[in-house]
């Protein structure tokens, strides 16, 4: 083995142990507490032999709930937690007195987790604003105690009801990264290197395909104290949303992206092609992708002289602007950061 397939093996084993701390996906089970029965008693005290019911209530089961976490930005905290069970309620006792309630298990996800039935693949919530709560299996009511059934006809009930079931089954937790501009092109397009030039971000850049394996989130700093937050989405090949490459466990990060920025480098050999096949291979996976607004740029111009940029640029339709930019060079970087900003503030203006 020669020394540079040695050293990139080292490498592609790196980042796949890097890479494992990000988890988009898991699949969990989850059973809420069993309600407690409501009681059966009857009231006795000194001198009253026979008195009437006083059976208290049981408690509700505990909750299985999700909460939104915008300092979490991975599942991987659940991938070794595939059983969650919270407590039973207990049960009602005499003079009334109402059975604790289970103890509810809550749990943290990040910004951008959507919720799915495992079993029918039915879409049931997602959860995308900080510290939103969500119920994903609720616990089961208790059971109401013998003096609830106390009437005029009959005054000593000696029944009381059980508790309610408890709630199970399993669940498909997928992450949807949020984010204001969503990166899109194909690998070797230049996206890590723009989103260490223009963020804190630093994502790993090499000169090879499929370098980011997974979503990098990096916050754009902008004029007067502004700022908006960038996603590199791992690049997308033809076939993508046919499960090619690394297929389309990628593209659904793109669906929480506000506006889309697509990159073309300028060594491409066909510009408005390799343009025409990433919209496609988006439009395949989710034509409500088409609605987004997006932005296309020609990336590494600093390898073009002006005449390359007007001949790239005359394949291009009329009304598709364009931005030719370097990360290297810095060059258009301000005009890129200021198209991305009008892009992003339009629909809240219009």
């Amino acid at each position: 083995m020669s020394n540079i397939a040695a050293d990139f093996k080292i490498m592609s084993k790196n980042r796949k142990v890097q890479s494992s701390n990000f988890v988009d996906y898991v699949k969990i089970y989850c059973a809420s507490g069993i309600g407690g029965a409501g009681a059966v008693h009857f009231r006795r005290e000194k001198f009253i032999d026979k008195g009437g019911p006083d059976g208290g209530d049981g408690g509700r089961g505990g909750h299985i709930i999700l909460k939104a976490n915008k300092q979490l930005w991975t599942l991987l905290h659940l991938k070794y937690r595939k059983h969650i069970k919270a407590d039973h309620g207990k049960p009602g006792a005499k003079q009334c007195s109402t059975g604790k309630d289970g103890k509810d298990v809550e749990l943290e996800v990040p910004l951008g987790t959507v919720v799915r039935n495992a079993d029918t693949g039915e879409y049931l919530f997602e959860l995308t604003e900080e510290g939103e709560t969500k119920i994903l299996a609720p616990g089961g009511q208790g059971g109401l105690g013998n003096w609830h059934f106390r009437t005029s006809t009959q005054q000593t009930p000696r029944y009381a009801q059980p508790g309610g079931d408890m709630t199970e089954g399993w669940f498909n937790l997928e992450l949807k990264v949020l984010a204001d501009v969503g990166l899109v092109g194909f690998p070797n397009a230049g996206k890590s290197t723009l989103l260490s030039t223009i963020t804190a971000a630093k994502p790993e850049i090499a000169n090879y395909a499929f370098t980011t394996l997974t979503p990098n989130l990096g916050i754009v700093s902008y004029r007067d104290n502004r700022s908006f937050v960038m996603a590199d989405i791992p690049g997308i090949i033809e076939g993508a949303s046919e499960g090619k490459g690394l297929g389309y466990q990628f593209l659904r990060h793109i669906e929480r992206n506000s506006v889309l920025l697509f990159m073309i480098p300028a060594d491409s050999e066909d510009h408005y092609k390799e343009f025409q096949i990433l919209k496609n291979e988006l439009e395949k996976y989710n034509p409500e992708l088409m609605d987004k607004d997006h932005v296309v740029c020609i990336s590494k111009a600093d390898m073009l002289d002006q005449e390359l940029m007007d001949m790239i640029s005359k394949t291009f339709p009329k009304g598709l602007p364009h931005l030719f930019f370097s990360s290297i060079s810095q060059l258009n970087i301000d005009q890129l950061k200021d198209l991305l900003w009008n892009t992003i503030t339009r629909p809240l203006e219009d």
